[in-house]
């Protein structure tokens, strides 16, 4: 994914960062608790097409919440 492109790019439904994740495909926004397919190399950031995020995965890309925070 485009670094520049990654930089511009927010969630549409709290309008908060994204991350990328090459293994999954997709850009997850830790604040909506939502990832976005990223399909032949194009993000559908559309809600719709966008899947919820488990507890576990909200937790492990959280690494602030990790050890009791300080």
């Amino acid at each position: 994914m485009d670094k520049k492109l990654l930089s511009i790019l927010v969630c549409p439904v709290s309008k908060a960062p994204l991350e990328y994740r090459a293994e999954q495909q997709e850009l997850v926004c830790r604040a909506s608790g939502l990832a976005y397919p990223v399909r032949d190399g194009i993000p559908v950031m559309l809600e719709s097409e966008a899947r919820q995020l488990s507890a576990d995965e909200k937790l492990a890309s959280n690494p602030g919440n990790a050890g009791g925070g300080v």
